[in-house]
Protein backbone atom coordinates (compact mmCIF):
# COMPACT_ATOMS: atom_id res chain seq x y z
CA UNK A 1 0.00 0.00 0.00
CA UNK A 2 3.10 2.24 1.02
CA UNK A 3 4.33 1.00 -2.19
CA UNK A 4 2.05 2.00 -4.40
CA UNK A 5 0.99 5.38 -2.60
CA UNK A 6 4.84 6.56 -3.04
CA UNK A 7 4.67 5.77 -6.42
CA UNK A 8 1.56 7.84 -7.02
CA UNK A 9 3.29 10.56 -5.32
CA UNK A 10 6.26 10.21 -7.89
CA UNK A 11 4.25 10.79 -10.49
CA UNK A 12 2.44 13.51 -9.80
CA UNK A 13 5.94 15.61 -9.12
CA UNK A 14 6.65 14.41 -12.26
CA UNK A 15 3.64 16.12 -13.85
CA UNK A 16 3.67 18.76 -11.84
CA UNK A 17 7.69 19.51 -12.83
CA UNK A 18 6.23 19.00 -16.60
CA UNK A 19 3.70 21.55 -16.34
CA UNK A 20 6.05 24.22 -14.54
CA UNK A 21 8.64 23.39 -17.95
CA UNK A 22 5.57 24.09 -20.33
CA UNK A 23 4.32 27.31 -18.79
CA UNK A 24 7.62 28.70 -18.96
CA UNK A 25 8.63 27.91 -22.48
CA UNK A 26 5.11 29.23 -23.46
CA UNK A 27 6.31 32.25 -21.56
CA UNK A 28 9.28 32.50 -23.41
CA UNK A 29 8.01 32.01 -26.50
CA UNK A 30 5.49 34.52 -26.28
CA UNK A 31 8.37 37.06 -24.62
CA UNK A 32 9.75 36.05 -27.81
CA UNK A 33 7.41 36.65 -29.91
CA UNK A 34 6.96 40.44 -28.56
CA UNK A 35 10.49 41.42 -28.64
CA UNK A 36 9.76 40.68 -31.73
CA UNK A 37 7.08 42.82 -32.65
CA UNK A 38 9.06 45.89 -30.60
CA UNK A 39 11.70 45.58 -32.68
CA UNK A 40 9.42 45.37 -36.09
CA UNK A 41 7.57 48.33 -34.78
CA UNK A 42 10.89 50.50 -33.80
CA UNK A 43 12.12 49.79 -36.98
CA UNK A 44 8.50 51.28 -38.60
CA UNK A 45 9.13 54.01 -36.75
CA UNK A 46 12.29 55.02 -37.70
CA UNK A 47 11.63 54.45 -41.25
CA UNK A 48 8.49 56.79 -40.63
CA UNK A 49 10.36 59.25 -38.85
CA UNK A 50 13.34 59.16 -41.81
CA UNK A 51 10.48 59.67 -44.12
CA UNK A 52 8.80 62.44 -42.31
CA UNK A 53 12.34 64.09 -42.12
CA UNK A 54 12.57 63.59 -46.06
CA UNK A 55 9.10 65.22 -46.42
CA UNK A 56 10.08 67.83 -44.35
CA UNK A 57 13.34 68.56 -46.54
CA UNK A 58 11.57 68.51 -49.86
CA UNK A 59 8.74 71.20 -48.30
CA UNK A 60 11.65 73.13 -47.07
CA UNK A 61 13.06 72.97 -50.37
CA UNK A 62 9.80 73.73 -52.42
CA UNK A 63 9.45 76.76 -50.15
CA UNK A 64 12.87 78.21 -51.37
CA UNK A 65 12.18 77.23 -54.80
CA UNK A 66 8.86 79.04 -54.68
CA UNK A 67 9.90 82.14 -53.37
CA UNK A 68 12.70 82.08 -55.62
CA UNK A 69 10.42 81.69 -58.47
CA UNK A 70 8.34 84.63 -57.11
CA UNK A 71 11.38 86.59 -56.65
CA UNK A 72 12.04 86.12 -60.14
CA UNK A 73 8.55 86.40 -61.51
CA UNK A 74 8.62 90.07 -59.45
CA UNK A 75 11.97 90.96 -61.01
CA UNK A 76 10.70 90.19 -64.70
CA UNK A 77 7.84 92.34 -64.04
CA UNK A 78 9.83 94.76 -62.89
CA UNK A 79 11.78 94.62 -66.01
CA UNK A 80 8.62 94.60 -68.57
CA UNK A 81 7.35 97.63 -66.84
CA UNK A 82 10.42 99.70 -67.57
CA UNK A 83 10.97 98.05 -71.01
CA UNK A 84 7.29 99.44 -71.78
CA UNK A 85 8.37 102.84 -69.73
CA UNK A 86 11.37 102.72 -72.33
CA UNK A 87 9.94 101.84 -75.16
CA UNK A 88 7.24 104.40 -74.95
CA UNK A 89 9.84 106.77 -74.46
CA UNK A 90 11.82 106.03 -77.25
CA UNK A 91 8.35 106.46 -79.26
CA UNK A 92 8.15 110.14 -77.82
CA UNK A 93 11.20 111.25 -78.87
CA UNK A 94 10.51 110.05 -82.35
CA UNK A 95 7.90 111.40 -82.35
CA UNK A 96 9.14 114.78 -81.03
CA UNK A 97 12.30 114.36 -83.67
CA UNK A 98 10.00 113.43 -86.35
CA UNK A 99 7.94 116.59 -85.88
CA UNK A 100 10.52 119.24 -85.31
CA UNK A 101 11.78 117.87 -88.76
CA UNK A 102 8.41 117.43 -90.40
CA UNK A 103 9.42 119.78 -93.11
CA UNK A 104 12.58 118.81 -94.23
CA UNK A 105 11.27 115.29 -94.02
CA UNK A 106 8.04 116.39 -96.27
CA UNK A 107 10.52 117.81 -98.83
CA UNK A 108 12.63 114.69 -98.63
CA UNK A 109 15.90 116.13 -97.53
CA UNK A 110 16.02 113.64 -95.02
CA UNK A 111 14.46 110.54 -93.72
CA UNK A 112 13.78 110.09 -89.72
CA UNK A 113 14.23 106.07 -88.39
CA UNK A 114 13.57 104.16 -85.45
CA UNK A 115 15.30 101.34 -84.15
CA UNK A 116 14.98 99.46 -81.17
CA UNK A 117 17.38 101.77 -79.48
CA UNK A 118 18.69 104.08 -81.38
CA UNK A 119 16.83 106.63 -83.75
CA UNK A 120 18.36 107.85 -87.02
CA UNK A 121 18.02 110.47 -89.65
CA UNK A 122 19.82 109.85 -93.30
CA UNK A 123 20.87 113.35 -94.96
CA UNK A 124 20.52 112.89 -98.57
CA UNK A 125 23.89 113.45 -99.87
CA UNK A 126 23.51 115.26 -102.76
CA UNK A 127 21.52 118.11 -100.96
CA UNK A 128 24.86 118.34 -98.48
CA UNK A 129 28.11 117.61 -100.69
CA UNK A 130 28.99 118.16 -104.44
CA UNK A 131 30.44 114.81 -105.85
CA UNK A 132 33.94 113.81 -104.68
CA UNK A 133 33.98 116.85 -102.46
CA UNK A 134 33.25 117.20 -98.32
CA UNK A 135 32.71 120.94 -97.82
CA UNK A 136 29.22 121.66 -96.92
CA UNK A 137 26.95 123.07 -99.51
CA UNK A 138 24.90 126.23 -98.31
CA UNK A 139 21.43 124.38 -98.84
CA UNK A 140 22.74 121.51 -96.94
CA UNK A 141 23.73 123.95 -94.19
CA UNK A 142 20.04 125.38 -93.92
CA UNK A 143 19.11 121.96 -93.29
CA UNK A 144 21.73 120.78 -90.95
CA UNK A 145 20.81 123.74 -88.84
CA UNK A 146 17.78 122.56 -87.94
CA UNK A 147 18.61 119.10 -87.48
CA UNK A 148 21.31 120.51 -85.20
CA UNK A 149 18.77 122.23 -83.36
CA UNK A 150 16.29 119.31 -83.17
CA UNK A 151 19.12 117.10 -81.66
CA UNK A 152 19.99 119.64 -78.46
CA UNK A 153 17.36 118.42 -76.59
CA UNK A 154 18.61 115.11 -76.65
CA UNK A 155 20.93 115.27 -73.70
CA UNK A 156 21.12 111.74 -72.83
CA UNK A 157 22.13 110.55 -76.23
CA UNK A 158 25.29 109.93 -78.36
CA UNK A 159 25.19 111.61 -81.97
CA UNK A 160 27.28 109.00 -83.99
CA UNK A 161 27.57 110.79 -87.24
CA UNK A 162 28.37 107.87 -90.18
CA UNK A 163 29.55 108.99 -94.08
CA UNK A 164 28.56 106.18 -96.55
CA UNK A 165 29.51 106.32 -100.54
CA UNK A 166 28.39 104.24 -103.27
CA UNK A 167 31.31 101.82 -104.72
CA UNK A 168 32.16 103.94 -107.80
CA UNK A 169 36.41 104.82 -107.65
CA UNK A 170 37.15 108.57 -106.94
CA UNK A 171 38.08 110.64 -109.92
CA UNK A 172 42.15 110.68 -110.06
CA UNK A 173 42.06 114.55 -109.74
CA UNK A 174 40.67 113.91 -106.05
CA UNK A 175 42.66 110.70 -104.59
CA UNK A 176 45.33 112.93 -103.62
CA UNK A 177 42.98 114.34 -101.43
CA UNK A 178 40.88 111.42 -100.74
CA UNK A 179 42.59 108.16 -102.12
CA UNK A 180 39.34 106.32 -101.69
CA UNK A 181 35.49 106.11 -100.54
CA UNK A 182 36.81 105.28 -96.72
CA UNK A 183 38.62 108.71 -96.27
CA UNK A 184 35.96 111.06 -98.01
CA UNK A 185 33.35 108.95 -95.88
CA UNK A 186 35.18 109.80 -92.85
CA UNK A 187 35.69 113.36 -94.26
CA UNK A 188 32.09 113.99 -94.95
CA UNK A 189 31.01 112.78 -91.49
CA UNK A 190 33.74 114.95 -89.74
CA UNK A 191 32.65 117.83 -91.53
CA UNK A 192 29.19 117.53 -90.53
CA UNK A 193 30.10 117.01 -86.77
CA UNK A 194 32.13 120.44 -86.97
CA UNK A 195 28.74 122.11 -87.61
CA UNK A 196 26.58 120.39 -85.01
CA UNK A 197 29.61 121.46 -82.59
CA UNK A 198 29.15 124.96 -83.98
CA UNK A 199 25.68 124.94 -83.76
CA UNK A 200 26.18 124.26 -79.94
CA UNK A 201 25.94 120.06 -79.72
CA UNK A 202 28.90 119.45 -77.31
CA UNK A 203 31.77 117.62 -79.09
CA UNK A 204 31.82 114.66 -75.92
CA UNK A 205 28.67 113.60 -77.21
CA UNK A 206 29.44 112.96 -80.88
CA UNK A 207 31.74 110.38 -83.11
CA UNK A 208 32.25 111.05 -86.48
CA UNK A 209 33.20 107.71 -88.60
CA UNK A 210 33.39 106.43 -92.21
CA UNK A 211 32.02 103.43 -93.88
CA UNK A 212 32.77 104.48 -97.19
CA UNK A 213 30.78 102.08 -99.57
CA UNK A 214 30.89 98.71 -97.38
CA UNK A 215 27.58 99.18 -95.84
CA UNK A 216 25.06 99.77 -98.84
CA UNK A 217 21.37 100.25 -98.41
CA UNK A 218 20.41 99.10 -102.12
CA UNK A 219 22.28 98.19 -105.14
CA UNK A 220 25.08 100.09 -106.56
CA UNK A 221 24.09 98.75 -109.97
CA UNK A 222 21.92 101.32 -111.15
CA UNK A 223 21.66 105.27 -110.60
CA UNK A 224 19.03 105.61 -108.31
CA UNK A 225 20.60 102.75 -105.86
CA UNK A 226 24.22 104.84 -105.94
CA UNK A 227 22.57 107.41 -104.80
CA UNK A 228 20.50 105.87 -101.78
CA UNK A 229 23.66 104.68 -100.92
CA UNK A 230 25.08 108.21 -100.91
CA UNK A 231 24.08 109.44 -97.58
CA UNK A 232 25.32 110.39 -93.93
CA UNK A 233 23.49 108.56 -90.97
CA UNK A 234 22.73 110.89 -88.25
CA UNK A 235 22.47 108.20 -85.07
CA UNK A 236 21.59 108.72 -81.50
CA UNK A 237 22.37 105.98 -79.16
CA UNK A 238 21.59 105.54 -74.95
CA UNK A 239 24.39 106.66 -73.23
CA UNK A 240 24.57 103.08 -71.65
CA UNK A 241 24.97 101.42 -74.93
CA UNK A 242 28.27 103.44 -76.59
CA UNK A 243 29.89 102.14 -73.40
CA UNK A 244 28.73 98.53 -73.85
CA UNK A 245 30.23 98.79 -77.31
CA UNK A 246 33.35 100.62 -75.89
CA UNK A 247 33.95 98.32 -73.17
CA UNK A 248 37.07 96.53 -73.61
CA UNK A 249 37.56 92.96 -73.97
CA UNK A 250 38.65 90.48 -70.52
Amino acid sequence: MKKHFRFGIAVLAVMVIATGCVSTGKFEKMQADKNGEIAELQKQKAAQETQVKSLTQQKSKLEQDNASLEQKNKEMAQQKAALETATQERQKQYDALVQGLAKEVEKGQLQVRQYQNMLSVDLAEQIFFDSGKAALKAGGKDVLKTVADALKGYENKIIRVVGHTDNVKLAKSLQATFPTNWELSVARATTVVRFLQDAGIPPERMIPSGRGEYEPVAPNDTPEGRQKNRRIEIMLIDKSLVGEMVKPAN
